[in-house]
C-alpha cells in the first residue's frame, strides 16, 4: 500500500514537472516561439522528452539501471528517481516549431516579436525573440516577476521603513533573507536544470543559468506577502478579509508569471510555495525574540556577522558560480546592514517602536500633504540608496580583486571568483542597508522630511 502510493505521488511529481505544460500555458497566454523548423525526425525526438530534457527511452534505461541509483549527483538521483517510478508516458507537446508566417502574418509578427528580459551581461545569455500576442498578460506578469527582483525590494523595503513601520520592515529582512537562502541552497542540492526551450519559451532570462527546484521566487513571493499580513494584521487596524485577499493575490501572481516566463515547472512552484510556508511555520514564532537579541544583546553585533558570512560561504561551497550566488550573499549582507543599523537606532534612541499600550495602530487619513511627503522621502531615499549603491560597485570589485590576487580587469570573470563576488555583495549591500536604516532617516530629519 505504502510503495503503491508513493508511486502514485512520484507519477504526478512526474506529471507536473513534464515542460510541456509549461509551452501550453504560454500559448494559453498568447506567447510563441521563433523556434527554427526542424525535421520530423528531430520533432518525434523532442517530443519524447521527459523530465527536464531527459528522453523517455533514457528514463527507462534508467528504470532498468535503478539499482545503480545510488551514484552520482543528489539531483540527478532525484530526477531518476521521478523519471523511473511511473508506467505513464509524458503527453506529447504543443507545436513548438510553427510553420513560417508568410505575407501580412509575417509582417504583424515582426511588429509583435520581444527580446527576453533582464538579460544576464554575466553570463552573456541573450535568449531567443519570442512573439507577444496578449499584451495585457505580458505587462501583468512582468510586474508580477518583478516582485521578486531585486529594484523591487531596494523599493518596498525602504519604503515600508520610512513610511510604514521600521518594526515590521526589520523582521520581514530577517525572513527574506532566510528563505532566500534556504530556497537557494536547495537549489544547489537538488540541481535541477531549467524547463527545456523548445518547447519551453524563455520570455526572461537572466536566472537561467540557476537550478530550479525549488523556484525561490515563489518562496519570497509566498512568504513576503504572508509574512507582511501576519505582522500587521493584530499590529494594525484594517479588514482582515482585505489584507488576506492582497497576500494571496500577491502570491498568486508571483508564482504565475514564473511558468509564464518560462523559468519553472507546475512542480517547481507548488513545492517553492509550499516549502514557504514550512519556513515560516518554523521562523515566524521566533521573529520577536531575534529582533529583540539584534537590538539589545551586547553579542549581537559578532553574531550578525559570523551566522551570515558563514552561511553565505556554505552557500558559496556547494556548487559553481551561478547568479542564486550572489543573491544569497546580496539577502545576507542586506540582513547584516539592516541588523547593524536598527542595533545603532535602538542604542541612541532613534526611530522607537511604539509602546505596546497604543497597539493597534490606526492608519491615518491619507491627505495630499500625507501623500507628497511620503513619496518625496521615498524618492530622495531610494535615490541615495542607488548614488551608494553605485559608488560602493565602483570600490568593492577592484577592492576584492587586490585582496584576493584576482585580475580586475574583467568584473565578468572577477566576479564569477566566489571569494571577490562574497566580498562585493557584503560591501555593496551591507552598506546600502545600513544606509537605509540608519543614514537617510537622518537625512529626513536634516531636510525636515520626517
Amino acid at each position: 500500500m505504502a510503495s503503491e502510493t508513493l508511486r502514485r505521488f512520484v507519477c504526478l511529481c512526474r506529471y507536473l514537472q513534464d515542460p510541456c505544460h509549461v509551452a501550453r500555458f504560454q500559448q494559453f497566454c498568447g506567447v510563441r516561439g521563433t523556434f527554427p523548423k526542424k525535421t520530423t525526425e528531430a520533432s518525434e525526438s523532442d517530443a519524447k522528452l521527459a523530465v527536464n530534457g531527459v528522453c523517455v527511452g533514457q528514463c527507462q534505461e534508467d528504470r532498468a539501471a535503478s539499482g545503480d541509483s545510488a551514484h552520482g549527483l543528489p539531483g540527478q538521483r532525484l530526477r531518476k528517481s521521478l523519471n523511473a517510478a511511473g508506467d505513464v508516458e509524458p503527453e506529447e507537446c504543443p507545436a513548438a516549431f510553427p510553420n513560417a508566417p508568410s505575407g501580412r502574418e509575417a509582417e504583424r509578427d515582426s511588429k509583435d516579436r520581444v527580446k527576453p528580459l533582464r538579460r544576464n551581461s554575466l553570463t552573456g545569455d541573450v535568449g531567443q525573440e519570442f512573439i507577444i500576442e496578449n499584451r495585457f498578460l505580458f505587462y501583468l506578469f512582468t510586474i508580477g516577476t518583478e516582485l521578486g527582483n531585486e529594484m523591487f525590494f531596494i523599493v518596498f523595503f525602504p519604503f515600508l521603513m520610512w513610511n510604514v513601520d521600521p518594526y515590521v520592515s526589520r523582521q520581514l529582512i530577517v525572513v527574506w533573507a532566510w528563505v532566500l537562502f534556504f530556497g537557494q541552497s536547495t537549489k544547489d542540492l537538488v540541481r535541477w536544470t531549467r524547463p527545456p526551450s523548445p518547447p519551453v519559451v524563455k520570455v526572461e532570462v537572466f536566472y537561467n543559468t540557476e537550478y530550479s527546484m525549488p523556484s525561490t521566487h515563489a518562496m519570497s513571493g509566498t512568504a513576503l506577502p504572508f509574512s507582511l499580513f501576519m505582522l500587521t494584521c493584530s499590529r494594525w487596524e484594517y479588514p482582515f478579509m482585505i489584507g488576506l485577499s492582497l497576500a494571496l493575490f500577491w502570491s498568486v501572481l508571483v508564482c504565475i508569471s514564473r511558468i509564464y516566463m518560462g523559468m519553472h515547472s507546475v512542480l517547481e512552484v507548488i513545492t517553492g510555495f509550499l516549502y514557504s510556508v514550512l519556513i515560516l511555520a518554523v521562523l515566524h514564532p521566533l521573529l520577536d525574540d531575534i529582533d529583540t537579541f539584534y537590538l539589545s544583546h551586547s553579542y549581537a553585533p559578532l553574531v550578525v556577522l559570523l551566522v551570515h558570512v558563514g552561511f553565505s560561504l556554505v552557500a558559496f561551497s556547494l556548487d559553481s558560480w551561478s547568479t542564486s550566488r550572489g543573491d544569497t550573499a546580496q539577502a545576507l549582507a542586506t540582513a547584516v546592514g539592516a541588523a547593524l543599523a536598527s542595533r545603532l537606532n535602538y542604542q541612541l534612541g532613534l526611530q522607537p517602536d511604539p509602546p505596546e499600550e497604543a497597539l493597534p495602530l490606526t492608519l491615518p487619513l491619507i491627505d495630499r500633504a500625507l501623500l507628497a511627503r511620503s513619496i518625496l522621502r521615498l524618492l530622495v531615499g531610494v535615490a541615495v540608496l542607488l548614488a551608494v549603491r553605485a559608488a560602493m560597485k565602483v570600490v568593492a570589485i577592484p577592492m576584492a580583486c587586490k585582496i584576493f590576487g584576482v585580475p580586475s580587469d574583467d568584473v565578468r570573470k572577477a566576479r564569477q571568483h566566489a571569494q571577490v563576488e562574497l566580498a562585493y555583495r557584503f560591501i555593496v549591500y551591507g552598506t546600502v542597508a545600513y544606509c537605509c536604516v540608519f543614514l537617510v532617516p537622518l537625512l529626513f530629519s536634516f531636510l525636515g522630511l520626517s
